[in-house]
């Protein structure tokens, strides 16, 4: 019995860690993607890009899977046709959110994106309900460090907007149109970028209660762990 029980436990670890390195992999094909359809797929000239394939490396990812999310985010792959799709909902508490797709089924993801938001006491609404209640910029995250100040003076020389403060990272926003040039600023100074990527920024956060917002943090996952989805964006502070 006593083996028995060690081995349950071996194999429990082993699927946890499956399961983390799962949503490891699922995150930096994402990242890829995304890097790919806002600057291409040539990491060359694609700062995003080559910092999110070797982010991908970091945690192991197969070449065929880096790849492959380059290829699928730069419709090359054969005899597949994707279609970028955004959806726009309301979730628990009114909190709005941006849901960004790439499909090969639009019936199947609509579906699967409407029955995450019913199913959470959401709903789906029109193109363009809440999209004005966000902006789209280059947003690049950092690890703190003894480099921040050489990494704020980069930032503000190269076009940064805004630098936000927090305890671990310094989160830089920037005009979609200088976040490359931007974060090879960021780069250069040798900082750890946690991520970068342009996308959608709420213009203005709302307050919810911890019930609600666990809610909302129920429906985030639900949404992220389809393989569909790309991006959720949410105005919940």
């Amino acid at each position: 019995m006593a083996g028995h029980n060690k081995w349950s436990k071996v194999k429990h670890i082993k699927a946890k860690e499956d399961a983390k390195k799962g949503k490891l992999f699922t995150k930096a094909v994402r990242d890829i993607m995304t890097a790919v359809r806002d600057g291409g797929p040539n990491p060359d000239t694609n700062a995003a890009l080559r910092l999110a394939i070797e982010r991908a490396k970091a945690v192991s990812m197969p070449s065929d899977n880096i790849k492959r999310a380059i290829d699928k985010a730069s419709g090359n792959l054969p005899g597949v046709k994707y279609e970028e799709i955004t959806y726009e909902g309301y979730g628990p508490g009114g909190v709005a959110l941006i849901v960004e797709t790439l499909t090969d089924n639009k019936n199947r993801t609509v579906a699967a994106v409407r029955h995450a938001f019913n199913k959470m006491g959401g709903s789906l609404g029109t193109s363009g309900s809440v999209s004005w209640m966000f902006d789209k910029k280059g947003v690049i995250t950092v690890e703190r460090s003894d480099k921040d100040d050489e990494v704020m003076e980069a930032a503000l020389e190269n076009g940064a907007n805004d630098i936000l403060e927090f305890e671990e990272v310094l989160v830089i926003e920037s005009d979609p149109a200088d976040f490359n040039t931007l974060l090879q600023a960021v780069e250069s100074t040798g900082t750890n970028i946690l991520e970068s990527n342009v996308g959608l920024v709420a213009n203005n956060e709302i307050e919810v209660d911890d019930a609600t917002a666990e809610k909302v943090e129920k429906l985030i996952e639900i949404l992220e762990e389809n393989d569909d989805v790309q991006n959720v964006y949410y105005n919940m502070k």
